[in-house]
């Protein structure tokens, strides 16, 4: 039988977490309630946080700061998150994106997550609080590693720096379906410039393997190079560097490694399509 609970403060959440291990957080629960409807989840507490610091946006300055809670129809009435709204608009339609919450999408299984792919382009840390203590920063690439290990803990907040040139960031989901397919793959890339040359780049996959990855082979192809067409090339050539891709209803894993280095160098040359 399940059970709901609420919790008033992220603390109490946490340490609920960390004792109970039939405790499942609850968010918006696009993934949670598909769980409890298709009889997958019967035991156990849902937790429901109601501590206002789970749905904060604190995106004034350089450094942004999102709540686990805040839903991606909240990113896209946020201004200041304007580099952020591609990403968040490629999660599902209208009534979805006021539900799907940035702490959900962290979880969120192949092909899902694809505004997790724009975090960990943007070198997102994510912030765990274990128990009643504190909250700790974790790289976004270390906590997506250790993802299925990390149930016990409250997933709080993510931190990310904004983009000195919002133009510098760039994503693309591919899908059969448009506007709100589920991804055949999604791309997301931090492409900054100096002197005309990418400096620091980071790119990073959706469905290409079991969690969104960084694209590393790109980004070497790409670090002090012009994005001219022969850096273009290079960087199509190394698009396939760690993917392990899965066949799924929505495409075949031959399919999809076919495809990345076309949307890939399609992206890096500016082209809408």
């Amino acid at each position: 039988m399940l059970d709901v609970r609420s919790c008033a403060t992220l603390s109490e959440a946490a340490g609920i977490l960390s004792g109970d291990r039939q405790a499942v957080l609850i968010g918006g629960g696009t993934l949670v309630m598909r769980d409890v409807n298709e009889g997958r989840l019967t035991e156990g507490t849902l937790l429901h946080v109601t501590d206002p610091a789970f749905r904060r946006i604190e995106a004034g300055g350089g450094r942004i700061e999102l709540g686990a809670g805040v839903t991606m129809g909240m990113i896209l009435a946020n201004r200041e998150l304007a580099f952020l709204h591609p990403a968040a608009r490629a999660i599902g339609g209208p009534a979805v994106r006021n539900m799907a919450s940035v702490g959900g999408n962290l979880f969120a299984p192949a092909p899902y997550g694809d505004f997790t792919v724009a975090l960990l382009a943007l070198d997102a840390q994510v912030v765990v609080q274990a128990g009643f203590g504190s909250g700790r920063a974790t790289p976004l690439e270390e906590f997506l590693a250790a993802r299925e290990r990390s149930g016990s803990a409250l997933v709080t907040s993510v931190q990310l720096s904004r983009p000195a040139n919002p133009g510098d960031f760039h994503f693309r989901k591919i899908s059969r379906v448009k506007p709100k397919g589920i991804s055949v793959l999604s791309i997301a890339a931090h492409l900054p410039l100096t002197g005309g040359r990418v400096a620091q780049a980071r790119l990073a996959y959706g469905a290409m393997a079991p969690t969104p990855i960084r694209a590393r082979g790109v980004e070497r192809a790409l670090e002090g190079k012009s994005l001219d067409a022969g850096a273009i090339q290079a960087a199509k050539q190394a698009a396939l560097e760690g993917c392990r891709p899965a066949t799924d209803a929505i495409a075949s894993e031959w399919y999809r490694r076919e495809v990345l280095p076309v949307h890939l160098g399609r992206l890096l040359a500016g082209n809408s399509r």
